[in-house]
């Protein structure tokens, strides 16, 4: 099957030519793992019928594979959006991944809105 070619629409930047041979074969599912992050997020959004997709910047290569998948799948294609990452001191990415503590966390440990938009705003933007 062909797509043709295919745009997705960056918020700062306008049409992005998706280039789906990037990432040469991606695998969207395997025998111990029912789908792939690629195939979830696409289906998700779709099914979900989100119109703008707001993700870190860390993942704006994979959105060529997501535009391709929505095509191939005659899903809509949402507008996106990807962010500067939120670094600690170090320069490390705050994460779940890397158990950076989530807002809530504070919250539940009684930290006010006010303390928690500081910690925010010494972050490091990239």
């Amino acid at each position: 099957m062909e797509t043709g070619s295919l745009v997705w629409q960056e918020r700062d930047e306008g049409p992005v030519a998706v280039d789906p041979q990037l990432f040469g074969d991606v695998v969207l599912a395997r025998k111990d793992v029912p789908t792939s992050y690629h195939l979830a997020v696409v289906v998700d959004d779709a099914l979900q019928e989100i119109t703008l997709v707001t993700r870190g910047r860390d993942l704006y290569a994979a959105t060529h594979v997501h535009r391709l998948l929505q095509a191939l799948l005659d899903l809509p294609a949402p507008h996106y959006h990807h962010h500067a990452l939120v670094t600690d001191a170090a320069g490390q990415r705050l994460a779940k991944r890397h158990d950076a503590m989530a807002i809530r966390t504070f919250r539940a440990a009684g930290e006010p809105p006010e303390a928690i938009r500081a910690m925010i705003g010494a972050a490091v933007w990239r």
